[in-house]
């Protein structure tokens, strides 16, 4: 069978995306930006490199961006802007005019302040609270708000870019990256593997490095990079783990930004540089699996890519057993299965959310006319994770291993869709074993909603013995005479989330004062605690609750906590109230669905 994913007939039709890739693609972009933190706005040219046999026009996606000129190669004659009509969530198509022998596209553009990409954080809103800071989020179809791009995953293209920005400041791309700033303000980046838009990254702000490894780093405020780099200790260690199950990094160096909390995700896999949320700085190490997790994704995500939206699971689900297999390297196995526990209590949580929309529990979903942000949900992930946990069962872990190493290998800085992925499992591994077949049955997995029925549930020793305490409490047991020492955070977490719906005052101000839960430094402690004293009104946490809400912009969190709070009359009186003063913290990111709630 041939695997060839080059030729044009390999695009999907993307339906978040005006491109026509078939037709004519970008294969390289030379960017000049510059960052005006006055005006709020980047200004930018680019010269795009395009592939094309004799097409009549090259169509870019662009949101909310102002376009000021279209030159084709060497002619200094401008080529008329032309927008189809805007679309909710799409933005327009840039349809730019081509002539048979063009091979390039010059194009000058700057953002404006509806660019959903873009945070501009004053400095008040940063750890150092001296300088001002930028970052962009792209995924899903963001980029096409900061710099015109063919906005699909199933579009890779190589870059250069040279940035300007405020002397003082160091800007850090999803490329090579400085590890220091200069006098001059002007930094030159390039990104020689092909990637997709959605892992255009940029960030701007006062940054310092420092290594944690032969090719991997943290860049943070000064503020927070001492804290920083020790949490991330490990990092090395995990990227030498991930390289021994499934072959060489092929990005160069791995290394991590921590952002102000403002960021709307735990972490974002832009290659060569992970965007963290500072919440996994728990000071103990006991959050990192969050760094596992993007690391994993310069396999599975950047390397090979889901084609489209709809297919995202192939992202997700494969990062996510990806990660649990790094930490299980190097943590052992029960670490491990507390994870995969802790992702099936969440994935049954989402299953029970979505059950008026059943559709969107397949794993293959169906986002057209749908902003692709909705399918960004526990299912891609955990049922995805589950997946392939099932089929690692039914075949063994060596030939499971071997089969996600071809795969990789195979597909390498290419896109896949769901289709190809079945025709590849039925050629690889299935191959006619009709048993094995009927045993996965990996079309109900991929096309029927839920999880097929008799798939195992995960189970964790560790958190068989946290049962034992929590039933102990719930019989009376004081809560400081729990076997609670040595706890890590997934236990604690586990603790939390099985606790009774309905709790008397004092049986939470018993927890709060023996383990401190309201206080802690822990923002997933601290998120979980926050769900029962939003549901028994335990005015106590109500402060520290405002005060996460304000400072914290990790949609994960956001939403649950005020989807809880907007239960009660007096409950969505305070979410409104809270909503009012931290609104101008999150990204757009979290204000999408924010602003929808309340």
């Amino acid at each position: 069978m041939d695997y060839s994913h080059n030729s044009p007939a390999s695009y999907p039709k993307d339906p978040h995306s005006f491109a026509d890739p078939a037709v004519a693609r970008i294969t390289h972009v030379d960017w000049t930006l510059e960052v005006d933190f006055q005006l709020k706005k980047i200004r930018g040219q680019g010269t795009y490199f395009v592939h094309h046999q004799g097409a009549p026009e090259l169509v870019l996606d662009c949101h909310h961006l102002l376009i000021k000129s279209i030159r084709l190669d060497d002619s200094e004659s401008e080529v008329p802007v032309t927008l189809t009509p805007e679309k909710p969530f799409l933005g327009q198509g840039l349809l730019i005019p081509l002539v048979p022998n063009t091979q390039k596209v010059h194009l000058a553009f700057e953002t404006t302040a509806a660019a959903a990409a873009l945070q501009w954080l004053e400095p008040s809103q940063t750890a150092g609270k001296k300088e001002p800071f930028l970052f962009t989020q792209s995924q899903a179809i963001l980029a096409r708000t900061w710099l015109p791009c063919q906005d699909s995953p199933s579009i890779r293209f190589t870059y250069t870019a040279q940035v300007k920005v405020p002397p003082h400041l160091l800007p850090l791309m999803s490329a090579t990256n400085p590890q220091e700033k200069n006098a001059s303000g002007t930094y030159f980046f390039k990104m020689e593997e092909p990637i997709p838009s959605y892992l255009l990254s940029l960030a701007v702000g006062d940054l310092a490095f420092s290594p944690v490894g032969e090719r991997c780093g943290v860049y943070a405020e000064p503020a927070t990079l001492a804290a920083a780099a020790d949490e991330f200790a490990d990092t090395e260690k995990m990227l030498l783990a991930a390289e021994s199950l499934y072959g060489p990094y092929q990005w160069g160096r791995y290394d991590l930004l921590v952002l102000p909390p403002s960021f709307p995700f735990g972490g974002m896999e832009n290659p060569k540089l992970t965007f963290a949320t500072p919440t996994i700085i728990a000071g103990d190490r006991s959050l990192t699996s969050l760094v596992a997790h993007e690391l994993a994704h310069s396999w599975s995500g950047n390397l090979v890519t889901n084609a489209t939206w709809n297919d995202f699971w192939l992202n997700e689900g494969f990062t996510v057993y990806f990660e649990r297999r790094i930490m299980e390297a190097l943590y052992g196995r029960d670490y491990a299965e507390m994870l995969h526990t802790l992702g099936y209590q969440d994935l049954l949580h989402t299953l029970d959310e979505l059950k008026h929309a059943p559709q969107d529990t397949c794993l293959e979903l169906n986002l057209g006319n749908r902003d692709p942000d909705e399918g960004l949900t526990e299912i891609a992930y955990e049922k995805g994770n589950l997946f392939l946990r099932q089929i690692e069962k039914l075949v063994g872990r060596d030939e499971f291993d071997a089969f996600v190493n071809l795969y990789f290998s195979t597909f390498q800085f290419t896109s896949m869709d769901t289709a190809s992925f079945e025709r590849f499992l039925e050629k690889e591994l299935l191959n006619g074993k009709e048993d094995l077949k009927q045993k996965l049955q990996p079309a109900t997995w991929i096309h029927t909603p839920g999880i097929p029925a008799g798939t195992p549930a995960p189970e964790s020793i560790l958190f068989k013995k946290v049962s034992q305490e929590l039933h102990r409490w719930q019989q009376g047991t004081q809560a400081a005479e729990l076997s609670s020492q040595g706890w890590s955070t997934h236990e604690w977490l586990f603790f939390l989330s099985n606790l009774a719906k309905t709790l008397k005052t004092q049986q939470l101000a018993e927890l709060d004062s023996t383990f401190h839960f309201t206080s802690s430094g822990n923002a997933e402690i601290q998120a979980e605690w926050f769900k029962h004293a939003i549901r028994h009104h335990y005015r106590p946490a109500f402060a520290a609750l405002e005060e996460f809400l304000v400072r914290v912009g990790r949609r994960k969190f956001l939403l649950p906590l005020y989807k809880a709070l907007l239960q009660t009359p007096e409950g969505t009186a305070i979410a409104k109230d809270i909503y009012q003063k931290a609104r101008p913290n999150y990204h757009a990111v979290s204000t999408n669905s924010l602003d929808a709630l309340l």
